[in-house]
């Protein structure tokens, strides 16, 4: 076979599942969104080892706690769950176009979600930037000489700058899939990146659902 007919033969065209030699396209669609959902399962265990860390010092230190949960601006908070939930509606707007094979409204959705993960980052800026002004770090004495305060403000700081981390990893999948929609790479027989992408945001938008009132609505 020359090496113009093998190129042919790997050619996929806009709309049609990658050809894959070892299993058929439903077999893939399958595999990839186990692959995904157990990929979620471990960034839920990753986030629940720090919910139950969480849980024990807020045991032995629920008056400290509560009070140095009254100094996070749960305003901004608010403003951030908000912001992410519409992120999320627009990217199950975006699977839903997938299926329908309009591409057009699959790069705009999931634009409009980039644009909402964008936003929560400048938010979360504006947030750590106020605390930074007012020395509130684990390792600065913030007022208080007592070690519970200093352990509230670590364990925020580790879980709010790990959800963001996972903010800007799941707009740069975003963007991957939009640079697809753009050439037309998505229809009713093929929108796996799609979805699994969606999926990853929703994680992303579940876990800030616990954080707020675990941190900010605590005291």
């Amino acid at each position: 076979m020359s090496s113009n007919a093998a190129v042919a033969e790997h050619h996929v065209a806009p709309g049609d599942p990658p050809h894959i030699h070892h299993m058929d396209s439903a077999t893939a669609y399958g595999a990839a969104k186990l692959g995904m959902w157990l990929f979620l399962a471990t960034e839920i265990l990753l986030f629940s080892v720090m919910f139950c860390s969480f849980a024990v010092m807020r045991y032995y230190h629920l008056a400290e706690f509560a009070d140095a949960s009254e100094h996070l601006n749960w305003k901004l908070g608010c403003l951030n769950t908000a912001v992410l939930l519409i992120s999320s509606w627009t990217a199950a707007v975006a699977v839903t176009k997938a299926q329908q094979g309009d591409n057009r409204a699959v790069a705009r959705n999931f634009g409009f979600s980039i644009f909402c993960g964008f936003l929560f980052l400048v938010i979360k800026t504006i947030e750590y930037t106020s605390k930074a002004h007012h020395g509130m770090f684990p390792v600065a004495p913030w007022n208080h000489e007592f070690y519970a305060y200093k352990n509230f403000l670590g364990i925020y700081y580790c879980m709010t700058g790990l959800h963001a981390l996972h903010v800007i990893i799941g707009m740069i999948v975003m963007w991957w899939v939009v640079s697809k929609a753009r050439h037309n790479r998505f229809s009713a027989r093929y929108y796996t990146p799609v979805e699994l992408g969606a999926l990853y945001w929703h994680l992303v938008d579940l876990i800030w659902i616990y954080l707020f009132p675990l941190l900010y609505l605590v005291g």
